[in-house]
C-alpha cells in the first residue's frame, strides 16, 4: 500500500506559504492507518523499547496505539504547563526564540530503553529536544520514528540516533 496517497497536503496552513502534511485523511482509513502501525512496529520492535515517548500532539496519535500493539507502555512529551504534577523541563532554541517541553517525573526510569515518536520530523528541533529531554532523566534513547518526513529540510542530521520515516518527501 503507497502511503504517501493517503497524506493531503495543504497549501497556505496555518500561514500563507506554508505547505501543511496533513495525516487526517491517512489515519480516517482504516486500511492504510493499519498498515501505517503495522510499518512502525517492523521498524520499531527490532531496538526492543521498553516505552514509547509520543511528541505532542500527533505523535500522541501514532506512539499511543504503536504502544498498545508491542504491550508497551507510552509517555507524553508535552509543551510546557500542559502535564499534571511535578514535570521535568527542557528548554531549547528556535529559528526566532525559544521552546520548552516537558515530561512528567518518574515517567521513564533510568535505563529504560525509548523510541521517540511524531507524526512529521521536518527541522528537527522537537525531536531533538524530546531525545535530550529522555537523556535528562535517565533514559536510552534507541531512535526515533514517524509516519512523515520532509527530508529537505535535513531535520535527521539534528539527530544522533536512527531515525526512521516511512514517507518522505524530497521538496
Amino acid at each position: 500500500m503507497d502511503l504517501k496517497q493517503h497524506i493531503r497536503q495543504v497549501p497556505d496552513f496555518p500561514k500563507p506559504g506554508i505547505l501543511f502534511y496533513d495525516i487526517s485523511t491517512l489515519l480516517a482509513h482504516p486500511d492504510a492507518w493499519q498498515e501505517t502501525v503495522r510499518q512502525l512496529e517492523a521498524t520499531v520492535q527490532p531496538e526492543q523499547p521498553d516505552i514509547l515517548a509520543g511528541i505532542e500532539s500527533r505523535g500522541f496519535l501514532v506512539a499511543a496505539p504503536l504502544a498498545l500493539q508491542l504491550g508497551l507502555g507510552f509517555v507524553m512529551v508535552r509543551k510546557q504547563g500542559k502535564l499534571p504534577g511535578p514535570n521535568v523541563p527542557y528548554t531549547y532554541d528556535l529559528e526566532y526564540g525559544q521552546d520548552t517541553i516537558e515530561i512528567q517525573e518518574g515517567a521513564i526510569q533510568p535505563g529504560q530503553r525509548v523510541i521517540v515518536l511524531d507524526d512529521l520530523l521536518a527541522t528537527g528541533g522537537t525531536m531533538s529536544a524530546s531525545v535530550e529531554l529522555i537523556r535528562k532523566i535517565g533514559g536510552d534513547v534507541r531512535g526515533c520514528a514517524c509516519i512523515i518526513e520532509l527530508s529537505f529540510l535535513n531535520g535527521r542530521d539534528k539527530l544522533d540516533v536512527p531515525v526512521t520515516s516511512l514517507i518522505r518527501f524530497e521538496s
